[in-house]
């Protein structure tokens, strides 16, 4: 009897111990690296090719690597699709369901937790005009009123009540944000509706709708997950919205936020600055325009999950879990298509392969 097969098209493990932990459970692994080539990641965008003969496959979101329902069908035993990330939009969840694939996902605290601190400094880095003072400095300067940043806290000298931060989906990562942001006194608005009204009341935040939050935030920082409601959420009418002295925060997904559209309102000085750890193409092509905006753009090459010591080595017992559960005809953690639960455990439930 050939032993079931698990391929992982993206591996993170490097010493390979969740691979022989799997192994010695009778199962048989075939290892690539499809996302990668010569050790750095692709940027052209491809079709993740699964084996055929896979029970399971495991691997990252990244933009250049696509799950989509070619790459699905032509897996006709596959139970899951298991991701050693937060994100999982490059796959084809509608696909996968379609084909009664389960979808998990690895939302540690490390991940999304470190996307929330990272939003910080950006945030910060912006509004106290971090890179601006060091160049001036650098440069042979010393002060200059260009260089006053800006005030976050309520204050009770001139009853202000602290600038106004904006959340745009209120999940794990927004509701951290928002508990980071809770000792700076500012006031705090999101939208998200899908959430129930208790989360913003524990978090101390107000639901608005999201025309409101764009035009009464200093900041409007994007946390929302990327779907089909979702791409293009922020574009010209959007930004248009803003105030002037605004800054844009995303650290969700590039085409979120529509790239030309942030262009044109940077550039025309209808906001005041933006911060991207995501982009729509990435890496972007070195003729990208908002790469020659200079300090009105804050660019990171979408790492600001990788943290020393963190990373994405947290997911790994998560995904090794899900496996050996799917193995077994037992439904994992964390599944993001939960409606076909039932479907599929009729197909596989209890059926156990190791």
């Amino acid at each position: 009897m050939n032993k079931p097969l698990v391929h992982i098209y993206w591996p993170v493990d490097e010493p390979g111990n969740s691979h022989s932990r799997l192994e010695k459970h009778g199962i048989e692994l075939l290892i690539t690296d499809q996302g990668r080539e010569n050790g750095i990641e692709k940027t052209k965008k491809t079709r993740q090719k699964i084996d055929p003969r896979a029970i399971c496959a495991a691997g990252i979101a990244s933009q250049s690597l696509i799950v989509d329902e070619e790459s699905l069908s032509a897996a006709k035993s596959l139970r899951l699709i298991a991701k050693y990330t937060v994100g999982y939009d490059n796959v084809n969840v509608e696909a996968a369901s379609k084909n009664g694939v389960l979808v998990v996902h690895s939302p540690t605290e490390s991940n999304w937790g470190g996307v929330a601190e990272g939003t910080m400094a950006y945030m910060l880095t912006l509004l106290k005009k971090v890179r601006e003072k060091d160049q001036h400095v650098k440069n042979g300067g010393w002060r200059h009123p260009n260089l006053w940043g800006t005030y976050l806290g309520a204050r009770q000298i001139d009853n202000f009540d602290g600038i106004t931060i904006g959340i745009v989906g209120l999940g794990r990562i927004g509701c951290r944000f928002a508990s980071l942001l809770a000792p700076w006194r500012v006031k705090l608005i999101a939208f998200d509706p899908f959430v129930d009204e208790n989360k913003f009341a524990l978090h101390n935040v107000q639901p608005v709708d999201l025309d409101t939050l764009l035009k009464t935030s200093d900041v409007v920082s994007i946390h929302c997950n990327l779907n089909e409601g979702t791409e293009g959420l922020i574009g010209e009418k959007q930004l248009k919205l803003m105030k002037k002295t605004s800054i844009l925060v995303n650290t969700a997904r590039g085409p979120i936020v529509n790239i030309d559209a942030l262009f044109h309102a940077l550039d025309k000085d209808l906001i005041s600055g933006a911060a991207l750890d995501v982009l729509p193409e990435e890496p972007p092509k070195p003729q990208e325009p908002i790469l020659g905006l200079g300090d009105k753009i804050l660019l990171s090459p979408h790492m600001i999950t990788s943290n020393k010591g963190l990373g994405l080595d947290m997911a790994i017992p998560w995904v090794e879990e899900a496996i050996l559960c799917a193995m077994r005809g037992e439904v994992p953690r964390h599944v993001v298509n939960p409606e076909i639960i039932p479907e599929w455990e009729e197909r596989v439930g209890k059926k156990s392969l190791i």
